[in-house]
């Protein structure tokens, strides 16, 4: 009886590289598969809610007109800023300037008028400065 014995010698350093290509072959099979996989569309559709443009309303302080302009897109409040507002203005009401900023940052982040926090130092004005947007955003929403 003969037997043929073969014997073969594996480097461990072959092993260790080939396992490693195998699995960073894996990886980039994967990765492929995840990017060029049609993405399913689960976000609602926006509807457009506003005309697009830019639109205006005026708050009086003290006798002194001050025009609030807000600017949307089809879905989106972009902009909310005071369209002509002077040094006298900020001079006489120092918190005017920063009280519009915060609405409008507030505003930016919920896209809506609802549940606008008012700071503690002027309220009145805060809500003065709402009504004002509301009331431009009246004219630019869309009837469909």
């Amino acid at each position: 009886m003969s037997s043929k014995t073969k014997i073969v010698v594996l480097h461990m350093k072959e092993i260790i590289y080939t396992v490693i290509f195998a699995v960073l072959a894996i990886v980039l099979i994967l990765l492929l598969i995840f990017m060029f996989l049609p993405k399913e569309k689960n976000e609602p559709m926006t509807e457009a809610k506003y005309k697009p443009g830019v639109y205006t309303s005026t708050v009086t302080l003290n006798n002194t007109a001050l025009e609030v302009e807000v600017t949307v897109d089809e879905a989106h409040i972009n902009s909310i800023r005071f369209s002509n507002i002077d040094e006298t203005v900020t001079t006489m009401f120092p918190l005017i300037q920063p009280a519009i900023e915060d609405i409008a940052e507030q505003v930016y982040k919920k896209q809506s008028l609802e549940d606008i926090d008012y700071p503690s130092e002027n309220p009145y004005t805060s809500q003065i400065i709402v009504n004002a947007i509301d009331e431009a955003l009246k004219k630019a929403i869309t009837t469909r």
